[in-house]
């Protein structure tokens, strides 16, 4: 007779299937009924779904997920991995099979995504997220996320050539704008969102005098995003505008935008830029009082 593991055993078993498993597949590697029972009284696996269970330790999107029929997907993917979203309510994105069967439960409120993919155990793949992106939250979001992960190094050369190949011929000059330097996705809008206006940028830039600076528009209108929620904290609002006050000594004009004016108002940021531009202050030689503008601004990329 086959003696009962231990929950935690059990549970190990489990973690070595990739951290979710199929009874039949539990039930190969050793684990009969009544220990997965045991093992689910003592909290040693969740039973997510009829037939499926999960380690209790893998995080709440990724059991959510598998609890409702699918794996996790689109941007919940991204948030996973540590990568740029735009900001919308934390619901779960779940990818499901065409053939596949939503299962609501308590506190339900998953997006949906019908997808014949492959993935892993736990969730869709990274090229998978971002064309779900895409498709889901739209251009602006899915430039920030490609941004994101080719910043911080999690989408290799391979996935970008896959990416490329499997986006709509309409789209996939985007994937050949993107840089892997763009340190925040605010950058990432600014620079999207100007271009398609035809409103070429100078990113990352060494102003004499001031530092690197986020942008500058023309040879003098430097753009600054903080997407700092604690952009208003004393110290960082000081040093802001010591910077702004040296630039100005230096014959560079500032706008500085935060992330509810880029995320939430952009109408708004849009509106300030056009206006500088059309009065020519974004060029040498065209600002106030005829000074002249500055000189030796040199960009980092």
């Amino acid at each position: 007779m086959r003696s009962e593991r231990p929950a935690g055993s059990v549970a190990a078993v489990c973690r070595a299937l990739g951290g979710v498993a199929r009874r039949e597949q539990l039930i190969r590697a050793g684990v009969d009924d009544r220990m997965l029972r045991h093992a689910v009284r003592a909290g040693g696996l969740e039973r997510v779904r009829p037939g499926t269970y999960a380690d209790p330790d893998l995080p709440a999107p990724v059991r959510i997920a598998l609890r409702h029929g699918g794996v996790l997907a689109c941007v919940s993917v991204l948030r996973m991995r540590g990568l740029w979203a735009m900001p919308l309510a934390e619901i779960v994105h779940v990818s499901l099979p065409p053939n596949g069967h939503a299962r609501r439960h308590p506190g339900c409120a998953c997006v949906q995504h019908w997808n014949a993919l492959e993935c892993t155990t736990t969730e869709v793949s990274l090229v998978d997220a971002l064309l779900q992106v895409r498709g889901c939250q739209g251009v602006d979001a899915f430039f920030a996320a490609l941004e994101s992960a080719l910043h911080q190094g999690v989408l290799t050369r391979l996935d970008r050539d896959e990416l490329r190949r499997r986006i709509t011929d309409s789209a996939r000059w985007l994937v050949d704008f993107a840089r892997r330097d763009a340190e925040s996705g605010l950058e990432s809008l600014l620079r999207i969102r100007l271009h398609r206006l035809g409103i070429p940028l100078h990113t990352q830039v060494q102003v004499p005098g001031v530092g690197r600076v986020d942008f500058v528009l023309g040879d003098r209108l430097i753009l600054e995003v903080d997407g700092r929620q604690n952009h208003e904290e004393a110290p960082k609002r000081h040093r802001d505008l010591v910077r702004g006050a040296v630039a100005a000594a230096h014959g560079f004009d500032t706008l500085r935008f935060d992330y509810a004016l880029v995320v939430h108002d952009w109408p708004l940021v849009e509106a300030a830029i056009l206006a500088k531009l059309d009065r020519g202050l974004h060029l040498t030689g065209r600002g106030a009082h005829g000074v002249a503008g500055p000189r030796g601004i040199r960009s980092t990329r």
